[in-house]
């Protein structure tokens, strides 16, 4: 209602994801239909601008997945579609049966991808990611809030409840990316987690690191990123120590 009552929709982009509804699970042609439907209800619009397979099942065929979303966009249900956890090959995989189709082909992808968490998407990935000119939206982009700066000591872990996740980069390298990421940060007069973002923002093909936040100020940081321009030594600085 709210995105309704102020006339807001053709100025926001909404992404959503099928695949993991507990009232319909899967990627089969069902439960894409019902899921699609189901949000256009509850978001009470008529359309979805971009569209996640949430997962990769190979037990459903790639053709009978990329077949109905193909019909929700020719129905104006759906824009634009891509994955989410994918793996390269499954991706090339995709792109090549959508050819063969005829149908429209994904493209963006969503992967864990952070300043901790690299050698996921880094390689393979990225590199189809750029050989299929696909949309990037790294998710998990905060590291669950260990890249805001907040959490440095097994002290600051009582205050999340992802403490037990946030643990494991309480190390070494943990505390030089911080570090690194303080001096930037410093250079820049921006929050932590806006330089976080920003190096996100650096690396080819990234259009929009998903991350979250619980206070109206703190979407003002993490929007700021879009507007920081990091000189190829920060860069460079922040890949060293978070390699």
């Amino acid at each position: 209602n709210w995105m309704r009552d102020r006339r807001l929709r053709s100025g926001i982009v909404i992404a959503t994801k099928v695949g993991k509804s507990a009232d319909n699970p899967g990627v089969t042609a069902k439960a894409i239909s019902r899921s699609v439907n189901a949000s256009l209800d509850r978001l009470k619009t008529d359309y979805i601008d971009l569209l996640y397979l949430h997962i990769d099942d190979p037990e459903v065929p790639f053709e009978e997945t990329l077949l109905a979303v193909d019909d929700l966009i020719r129905a104006g249900k759906v824009r634009h579609f891509g994955a989410s956890d994918h793996s390269s090959n499954r991706l090339v995989e995709a792109r090549v049966i959508a050819a063969q189709l005829g149908v429209a082909p994904m493209l963006a992808v969503q992967n864990h991808y952070n300043l901790m968490h690299r050698t996921g998407y880094e390689g393979d990935l990225a590199r189809v990611a750029s050989q299929q000119r696909l949309a990037v939206m790294p998710r998990f982009a905060l590291a669950s809030g260990f890249l805001t700066g907040k959490y440095r000591t097994k002290a600051d872990l009582g205050k999340n409840n992802r403490g037990t996740e946030l643990a494991n980069h309480l190390s070494k390298r943990g505390q030089r990316v911080l570090g690194v990421l303080d001096q930037v940060a410093r250079e820049h007069t921006a929050g932590v987690a806006t330089i976080a973002l920003a190096w996100l923002l650096s690396k080819p093909g990234v259009v929009a690191p998903v991350a979250s936040a619980s206070r109206p100020e703190q979407v003002l940081e993490l929007v700021a990123a879009a507007k920081i321009q990091l000189s190829r030594h920060q860069v460079a600085e922040l890949d060293r120590v978070s390699a």
